[in-house]
């Protein structure tokens, strides 16, 4: 292993993918910018054909929260019983000793991955509208699916009070891995599990962090891909909703997720016409969204909070390495947010 190549034995990884899934050594191995959680890694073999590999990162892993076989599981059921666009998972190893922890294999999906306005820019009129068209219609439809004849309805021991199951989720890990004090992590939290809403509306299949940057557009604009599901769950899409909401970003706000969400890019849709064409859908109860806004803000908090601890502990979770002072200031400035949120809905 090396710090390029961080939670990978190349000797071992080249000797398994020929056995599991009938790539041809010899192997390169590209590490792609995945922020602070599981490692992706680009693998191409002889013949030129492109995979994806995914593990845990390397130090510092918190329960529950990096489990590829869990997500391997999730693109297995998708892609066999429904038209959910997933990657087609080839192979898992669940072996630790091969290189040092659990991985999965899957195809790479060619195509556009929206991370700032400038990876828009090239995109035409009718590419932008299907691509915001596309990323709130394929929600709505993994929302609707029946997970039990998905083979995913055992993915949560319970599938209500989903919100409350999260408040102490997240809660219990930034506990778990907690390296400095934080009053209004800690505030907010009691004020939000004081007063969670019920659930929307019926239980359904939820990603946990839907947004552009997790999936990839095809040649029309259109969501060829939907990637990174390691927090989905069985649990209330408005809370879903909410959460990808807020990576919606508008021209002129001064509070963003991503500062550079591709959904600055003049040529998208505003945030309330989005905001219009999910809630247009079902007979879900909506009046809660303020709410879950403010609470999405905190469980940001929370995450960022945990990349924090684990860089400085020494963990990479992809190719960026921003210094731990600088992920302790976005810790802080989503959890000043969503204490800003929760003094409003008072």
């Amino acid at each position: 292993m090396s710090d390029e190549l961080p939670g990978l034995d190349v000797g071992a990884i080249t000797d398994w993918l020929p056995a599991h899934t009938g790539l041809r050594a010899p192997f390169t191995f590209d590490l792609i910018a995945a922020g602070g959680s599981n490692l992706t890694y680009r693998v191409t073999d002889a013949a030129g054909t492109v995979v994806a590999l995914r593990r845990p990162p390397v130090t510092a892993v918190l329960a529950t929260a990096h489990d590829v076989g869990r997500e391997f599981r999730i693109l297995t059921a998708l892609h066999t019983h429904t038209d959910v666009p997933v990657p087609t998972p080839l192979a898992e190893c669940t072996d630790p000793g091969v290189t040092g922890g659990p991985f999965y294999v899957m195809d790479f999906v060619e195509g556009t991955i929206l991370r700032t306005p400038d990876d828009s820019a090239p995109l035409t009129p009718d590419q932008h509208r299907r691509a915001a068209d596309s990323l709130v219609d394929v929600q709505i439809a993994f929302h609707a699916l029946d997970v039990d004849a998905a083979g995913l309805g055992d993915l949560a021991r319970t599938r209500t009070d989903y919100v409350a199951r999260q408040l102490r989720r997240w809660k219990a890990q930034v506990d778990d891995g907690r390296v400095r004090e934080q009053p209004v992590l800690d505030a907010v939290h009691a004020t939000l599990a004081a007063s969670v809403p019920p659930d929307s509306g019926p239980p359904g299949l939820v990603h946990g962090d839907y947004r552009f940057d997790n999936t990839v557009l095809g040649p029309d604009g259109s969501v060829a891909a939907v990637l990174d599901w390691e927090l989905a769950t069985i649990g209330d899409p408005a809370a879903d909703v909410a959460w990808s909401l807020c990576y919606w970003s508008d021209p002129g706000d001064t509070a963003c997720f991503i500062d550079t969400s591709p959904t600055l890019d003049p040529a998208f849709p505003r945030r309330a016409e989005v905001v219009a064409r999910y809630t247009a859908r079902g007979d879900r109860d909506w009046s809660g969204l303020p709410w879950l806004e403010a609470f999405s803000w905190w469980k940001m908090g929370c995450i960022v909070e945990g990349v924090h601890a684990r860089r400085l502990k020494g963990a990479r979770g992809g190719a960026s390495q921003s210094d731990p002072q600088t992920i302790a200031g976005r810790a802080d400035a989503y959890l000043d947010r969503a204490a800003a949120l929760v003094a409003a809905l008072a």
